[in-house]
């Protein structure tokens, strides 16, 4: 069958580069569509015949290719019926991973999921993969709801002030013990599905086309290293710092590492800053995180390699980035950028919550949510943010769990869960109060709508500094935050006459404005590798090289020391010359 549908679709290749492009340009919505919905190959030709009159009245489309294309993307156990291996990592990273597998599945790929008993965001049971799940002898902070919860409150405290710098210095640490428990988990979990001859046979047995995997937690960079199957990451994040320190030139000079919270124009000063926190991460990495997994590895894989070789190693990343986000960088030829591909149209609002919308009139509405872990802040800047969404024109819908603040507006509305990607879409809304994380990050960008960035940890501030620079969002800090200052921040975001909104326009425009959607981009670029088992045509040999050839050290080396050997022998030969001429003046003076 997959012989057959590739033989099928390679002889698309014979159709003239003009049909190619007139197919590409006028069937892609309709090819969509079908796949999408219970359309015929009778309709989606019509319509796809239609569009080309329209489109180009001398061009009309050639019947036969209309009906074969609309065959192919009509049935989706044609376009692979591949058999792929997933190894997410929990929480956030999970809801992104779940949108590629749910289109991965609907072409027709056989899906299946390496879960831990413990997960609280991967369902054990799905109509749209099979899960094998791993009992693990301990539960994770970062697979602990409540311990998150609890850890960010604590957080807050200490940014306002009412922790001493021991406790600073004890969250501190605590942050390096949750990402150290977190890792020592994953290496623990994938430890016990190599050790399980009945499951490593099975996967074996399963002849899998890919491993598809988040490298933030290097599990399934191992699982898939040790069965030899082709690697693709979903990806932003890597074990210690972003991910394309692992694979492109980083100079530290104009671009940002992880918490050091500057932009691509840095002073002397931000730039001293910068290297701190890449020699900090890369201290972390080296006495932490690789020798956490480095027995696994040794033991299953080879002992002279390390977990940063095989992340280096991937045929593909697909990386969570777009560039009207991220700052402009070096990259590589097996970089493909799918930001924002979670993204989509919004849907008609739940009836209540459309009339609170429709309500707000000419001044729209003003939506707040700080992400899936934090329902709600601590009591005291509750207050503050009731208190000055008291004070605008616009209506509120704020997502908030527990008590509600005794400051509250009548303009405000407080649930429990909200449709984002709805709210975000609908016309009304003028603003959004976000933490910082960047699936929100996304969808405002997608919708065009500017954002107040409240960030609480980890790359949360590194993100909205991005948008600031970028000029559609503001930062407070919650350390300082009062009820003015976030009322004048919001005052001024929600300012037509401010730049916030026409800027945000504009990277709304710019990050819609692409050949191929995200998703789709995603799509294709999974099932290239399993067409050609890998894409290592794509992948430097950079990752190879011991640090000092990387940097061509050794070659400096022989150089300077062929200079120094030149320089050293002229000065000889120099001396030489010299004592002779003394010498000869000398005889002629006797």
């Amino acid at each position: 069958m997959l012989a057959t549908t590739f033989k099928t679709r390679k002889g698309l290749e014979n159709i003239s580069a003009r049909h190619r492009s007139l197919l590409a340009v006028n069937l892609h919505e309709s090819a969509c569509q079908i796949r999408n919905t219970n359309c015929t190959a009778k309709d989606f030709f019509h319509t796809a015949k239609l569009q080309g009159v329209n489109k180009d009245k001398t061009m009309l489309l050639h019947p036969q290719i209309s009906v074969l294309v609309a065959f192919i993307w009509s049935l989706p156990s044609l376009s692979l019926a591949g058999k792929i291996l997933v190894y997410p990592v929990d929480g956030s990273h999970w809801l992104n991973m779940n949108i590629l597998l749910q289109e991965l599945h609907q072409r027709g790929h056989k899906l299946t999921v390496v879960r831990s008993a413990n997960s609280w965001y991967i369902p054990e049971n799905a109509t749209h993969y099979t899960s094998i799940t791993i009992q693990v002898n301990h539960l994770s902070s970062l697979e602990d709801p409540k311990y998150m919860a609890s850890f960010l409150k604590r957080n807050i405290d200490i940014q306002r002030g009412k922790g001493s710098i021991w406790s600073f210095l004890a969250l501190q640490k605590e942050i390096i013990t949750l990402l150290e428990e977190s890792h020592r988990s994953t290496a623990e979990m994938v430890r016990v599905v190599l050790e399980d001859e009945k499951l490593i046979k099975t996967l074996k047995e399963s002849k899998y086309d890919l491993m598809l995997t988040d490298p933030g937690f290097a599990g399934g960079v191992i699982l898939g290293a040790y069965l030899g199957l082709p690697m693709v990451f979903n990806v932003r994040w890597i074990t210690n710092a972003e991910g394309h320190f692992a694979i492109a030139p980083s100079p530290l000079s104009y671009i940002p590492t992880i918490g050091s919270r500057v932009t691509d124009k840095m002073s002397f000063a931000n730039k001293l800053k910068n290297i701190m926190h890449f020699g900090i991460g890369q201290y972390i990495d080296h006495m932490l995180t690789r020798p956490l997994y480095q027995g696994v590895i040794s033991k299953y894989i080879d002992p002279n390699t390390n977990v940063y070789a095989l992340i280096q190693g991937a045929d593909l990343w697909l990386m969570r980035v777009d560039f009207v986000f991220e700052f402009p960088r070096p990259t590589m030829p097996n970089v493909v950028y799918i930001g924002g591909f979670q993204c989509k149209p919004s849907k008609p609002l739940p009836d209540e919550l459309n009339k609170f919308v429709e309500s707000s009139g000419e001044h729209g509405v003003v939506i707040m949510s700080l992400g899936t872990l934090l329902g709600s802040l601590v009591p005291d800047i509750s207050e503050i943010v009731a208190s000055a969404f008291a004070q605008l024109p616009q209506k509120v819908i704020w997502r908030h769990v527990g008590e509600k603040p005794s400051t509250l507006g009548n303009n405000t509305l407080v649930v429990d869960w909200l449709p984002q990607n709805d709210l975000l879409g609908h016309p009304k809304t003028k603003a959004f109060v976000t933490h910082g994380g960047t699936n929100g990050i996304y969808e405002a960008i997608y919708h065009g709508v500017p954002m107040l960035g409240l960030p609480l940890i980890f790359d949360q501030f590194d993100n909205i500094i991005r948008l600031e620079a970028r000029g559609v969002a503001r930062m407070l800090d919650v350390a300082t935050l009062d009820v003015d200052i976030l009322t004048q921040a919001l005052k001024d975001i929600l300012d037509e006459k401010q730049s916030y909104q026409k800027n945000m326009r504009k990277m709304s425009s710019l990050h819609r404005d692409t050949p191929l959607k995200p998703l789709d981009s995603a799509i294709f670029w999974l099932e290239f590798v399993m067409r050609h088992k890998g894409a290592a045509h794509l992948r430097t040999e950079s990752y190879k090289l011991p640090w000092y050839s990387y940097h061509c050290l050794d070659v400096l080396a022989l150089i300077m020391s062929l200079c120094t050997a030149a320089g050293l022998l002229l000065i000889l030969i120099s001396r030489a010359l010299l004592r002779a001429c003394v010498r000869k003046i000398k005889a002629k003076k006797e």
